[in-house]
């Protein structure tokens, strides 16, 4: 299970919809316990494709956003990103690109405006998908 407070799910909606019409990226960091992943802190970043259909993550955020959670004691649970005009699962280059299988993918649709879905996932070594539940808080 992974846990986001409504704050950081607002956080990350308006990210991505201000990304439009290009998919919006980030990574998230927080704690695990067991199985259970709460996330403490969203780090939008820029996707330096500025592409409708995939995206990659500005290196230099990136590593900003890592800096900033080991300095918060944190660990950096996964990534998401948008899709603007597909559902919330990953493509067949989400799946490829998914080289972190201890990572959450949180994919969030774009497709129906007025009704986004944000689901999380895990992607195994061989490829393999499996949604994990997102309780927002």
């Amino acid at each position: 299970m992974l846990i986001l407070k409504k704050d950081d799910y607002d956080k990350l909606l308006k990210h991505c919809q201000e990304g439009l019409p290009n998919e919006a990226c980030g990574l998230i960091a927080g704690r695990r316990d067991g199985e259970v992943k709460t996330i403490e802190k969203v780090y939008l970043l820029s996707n330096v494709d500025e592409s409708r259909e995939h995206f990659t993550m500005d290196p230099r955020e990136q590593f900003a956003a890592v800096k900033d959670a080991r300095k918060n004691n944190l660990e950096l649970l996964g990534n998401f990103h948008s899709h603007p005009e597909t559902p919330s699962r990953p493509s067949e280059e989400d799946k490829r690109l998914a080289h972190d299988s201890a990572s959450e993918y949180m994919i969030l649709s774009l497709m129906e405006e007025e009704n986004p879905v944000l689901n999380s996932f895990h992607i195994d070594k061989d490829k393999n998908v499996s949604r994990n539940e997102i309780k927002v808080i």
